[in-house]
């Protein structure tokens, strides 16, 4: 896990809007490893959202440097699979044929060629079968609850054969069951599949438990405030919450994000 995937260097990124510009991002720093899990957490509107967006290609920065595998990143690729709190699921799509409609902008490796019809298929239903959807290949998003519909975004997002899962609050509007439950399939399928994850969330515990780094992002403007090393071995679940240096990471993080938060309402 020596090898670094995306590099980011002393990143700004401000928004003009006619009136008042707003900095989002100021002088962010970060190396991501190939294969680590890395969770983003901070007080709101201190740019977690920009800078996946940055790095997914789909926003740009005013200054700085964002490479992956040291080539400049300039929009988006199939190399990072994009997952957001809202589903984005095609409501006239079954659930297989959401999980395969990034397939066909993509080429088979090392062959050059696209996927035929079978082979999506095939891929599709492997990624079915990883998120626990069988039975539902067939089914349209409007029948699917929340928690499924994820799943199928999840599915999706893997299904592409990306380096790098960007997730932005992908389980933030969850009951916490289904939440629960996400986390530690998340977790299953990230030990399996080998892919870096880049995880935002609001929620210290979710974080913990999720990632092998925390970075703590400042109050606005955002830059990297202070990156905490999980040494929680893996495989985790809900009982690792119950492990004391569980408890102290939590509260450590837990404590400097309140604290900026407090700041920021002076």
């Amino acid at each position: 896990m020596d090898n670094i995937l995306i590099t980011i260097k002393n990143v700004h990124k401000e928004y003009r809007t006619g009136g008042p510009s707003t900095v989002a991002l100021m002088g962010v720093d970060l190396e991501i490893k190939e294969n680590e899990f890395v969770c983003v957490v901070g007080p709101s509107g201190c740019g977690k959202s920009t800078l996946l967006n940055i790095i997914a290609g789909l926003e740009h920065y005013d200054s700085g440097e964002v490479k992956m595998s040291g080539e400049d990143i300039v929009g988006p690729g199939p190399d990072r699979g994009v997952i957001f709190q809202q589903y984005a699921l095609f409501p006239w799509m079954t659930v297989r044929k959401n999980i395969e409609y990034g397939m066909k902008f993509i080429r088979k490796e090392n062959r050059g060629k696209h996927y035929t019809r079978g082979e999506k298929r095939k891929l599709a239903d492997h990624y079915i079968k990883m998120v626990n959807l069988e039975g539902f290949e067939d089914a349209y998003p409007k029948a699917l609850s929340g928690g499924m519909k994820q799943r199928a975004a999840i599915a999706r997002g893997y299904a592409v054969n990306p380096r790098v899962l960007l997730m932005d609050e992908p389980f933030g509007a969850l009951d916490a069951q289904t939440r629960a439950q996400l986390q530690e399939e998340l977790l299953l399928t990230w030990e399996r599949e080998k892919k870096t994850c880049f995880f935002i969330t609001h929620d210290v515990e979710e974080a913990v438990l999720l990632a092998s780094r925390v970075i703590i992002m400042s109050a606005r403007p955002g830059k990297v405030m202070e990156i905490v090393n999980i040494d929680l071995p893996y495989p985790r679940n809900q009982s690792t919450k119950l492990d004391s240096l569980f408890i102290d990471y939590r509260n450590h993080i837990w404590d400097t994000v309140y604290k900026m938060y407090l700041e920021v309402r002076k």
